[in-house]
């Protein structure tokens, strides 16, 4: 079951409710509003899009805007669900610990295959125990742990807890590297990975965040390291725009531009990186393109 792609629209009784993921998203918003309205139905909009950013357009004159909805992740996939949120660590590009703080539990949580938690290798060590016997006691498998491991969290010990669920569940190890300060934390967890399949450890990498020569560099370790990088252009929290294909923009810093940063990434996600970069060249059989379900551009 696929992703939705950050927009999830559906209605209970009379009332109509938009839970947006993404900024750039939020204008598209208050054309279904305003067809809602004028069937007499009530209107609610939230999301992390809505936490960092006002709606425009009038949104906030037919709407409501914010609360909380139990379980609205499984309207963005109905096979996901969360067993905490929040996170223990403080990134400043990351809208979790902005909007949810530290942990929250949820020992009800519905088990699905697709668990979601911010942080699981931050967990204290006994909620994490709790979750894999939740998965084993109602025979879940768990396909994916969809937002990862935290590198500065992720010790030997978490991987011997979560590597017989996870590998027989045949989804991805995921965990990021985000900057050079996380360098001292990825490659131990790289190296301790070493026998997972490199199709199943899968790192995501933020570009344009800082130069590129240290981007690039933190590409060339996951690869030297027989991981499959996921390069993300950096993008503004708070990003609105978007081009006539609905891809965002991303922010160029640095020694960085709009068409380096997506060159980069589509190199290294679609060209699976079977060439260096100085070979890569732009043409119509090889055209940028933003997969809004995992966002990436690919």
């Amino acid at each position: 079951m696929a992703w939705i792609g950050g927009l999830a629209e559906w209605t209970e009784g009379d009332t109509a409710f938009f839970s947006v993921a993404f900024t750039w998203l939020l204008d598209s918003v208050y054309p279904r509003a305003v067809y809602y309205r004028s069937l007499g139905m009530k209107v609610c909009v939230g999301g992390p899009a809505t936490f960092l950013k006002r709606p425009t357009k009038g949104l906030e004159k037919i709407a409501e805007i914010g609360g909380h909805y139990p379980d609205a992740v499984a309207k963005h996939n109905p096979l996901a669900t969360m067993a905490s949120r929040g996170c223990s660590e403080v990134c400043s590009h990351c809208i979790v610990p902005k909007m949810e703080g530290g942990f929250s539990f949820y020992p009800k949580f519905p088990v699905r295959p697709i668990l979601c938690d911010n942080n699981l290798s931050g967990l204290p060590p006994a909620y994490q125990n709790f979750i894999i016997r939740r998965y084993r006691e109602t025979n879940t498998p768990l396909i994916d742990a969809n937002s990862g491991f935290e590198p500065r969290t992720f010790t030997p010990e978490v991987y011997e807890r979560w590597k017989p669920l996870i590998n027989e569940g045949g989804g991805p190890w995921r965990f990021g590297y985000d900057d050079m300060a996380d360098r001292e934390f990825v490659l131990p967890v790289m190296r301790m990975l070493a026998n997972e399949p490199a199709r199943r450890k899968r790192v995501y990498v933020l570009i344009g965040n800082e130069p590129y020569a240290e981007c690039m560099q933190r590409i060339q370790e996951v690869l030297d390291h027989g991981c499959e990088p996921h390069v993300q252009p950096y993008i503004s929290l708070t990003q609105t725009k978007r081009t006539r294909t609905g891809r965002p923009i991303p922010r160029a810093n640095y020694d960085w531009n709009e068409v380096l940063l997506i060159d980069v990434a589509r190199w290294a996600n679609a060209c699976h990186c079977r060439f260096p970069f100085s070979k890569y060249k732009r043409s119509r059989k090889n055209v940028l393109r933003y997969d809004a379900q995992q966002g990436l551009y690919a």
